[in-house]
């Protein structure tokens, strides 16, 4: 089975090849730049790596979100154009669980996050069971101030993992003191080759039919909703 993993559904972008779950070549990077100019030509470098051409490939993975709307969109829309081009089947991974699964051995709760600027966060609750990670809670996209005094009933440690960490860190720790741990930096990146090993476990999404994760409405969508309501409300 040969794969093409990618996500540029936040800062870092991560692309991967991997022939019977083997990694053969993957590039990851941690900097603010378009992945809509970058995803293509990392997939032709790790392709080329490779050595392996699309017509062998046997499967299209992508991280649908939830994290940047244009990120995600990049990722996802180029997952699509990728999998309908070479008929081959798509499977979508949240970017939450594929954040997550760097903490996969710790042994309490896993706590993945993306910032949502104002305060809220895109947040996901792991637990490790079996060497596969399971949901504990439903991915929100929530005031990570009320998240975490959720979580301070948990009655065990838990991992946060964020590439934004060093946002939230010290309100983390204000919250929940010891109770919470924190792996070392390079565990705060997710990496394409762990979301083609998640996606073992999903099924393939019908092409046509698959979309972003959001989790919430674009502020210019949500605007556009709320002033249409008071519109209709006045009528």
């Amino acid at each position: 089975m040969k794969v093409l993993a990618m996500d540029t559904s936040n800062q870092v972008m991560s692309v991967a090849v991997l022939d019977n779950q083997k990694i053969v070549a993957e590039i990851t990077t941690n900097v603010k730049r378009n992945h809509s100019v970058r995803l293509m030509p990392a997939i032709d470098e790790v392709m080329k790596e490779a050595k392996m051409t699309p017509a062998e490939l046997d499967q299209i993975v992508v991280a649908h979100g939830p994290g940047s709307f244009t990120g995600v969109r990049i990722g996802v829309t180029t997952a699509k154009s990728l999998a309908y081009s070479l008929n081959i089947p798509i499977i979508a991974v949240s970017s939450l669980e594929m954040a997550a699964f760097n903490g996969l051995y710790f042994n309490g709760r896993i706590c993945s996050f993306f910032d949502a600027r104002r305060g809220r966060v895109y947040a996901g609750l792991y637990k490790n069971e079996n060497c596969q990670l399971t949901a504990v809670r439903d991915e929100e996209n929530v005031l990570f101030t009320d998240w975490l005094e959720d979580l301070k009933k948990q009655d065990e440690p838990i991992l946060f993992i964020s590439n934004d960490l060093h946002i939230h860190k010290d309100n983390i720790k204000a919250v929940l003191g010891e109770q919470a741990e924190f792996p070392p930096a390079f565990l705060a990146v997710p990496r394409a080759s762990a979301l083609a090993h998640i996606a073992q476990t999903k099924a393939a999404e019908d092409v046509h039919a698959l979309t972003p994760n959001y989790l919430r409405l674009a502020e210019a969508e949500a605007k556009w909703l709320e002033k249409n309501q008071e519109k209709r409300s006045h009528e």
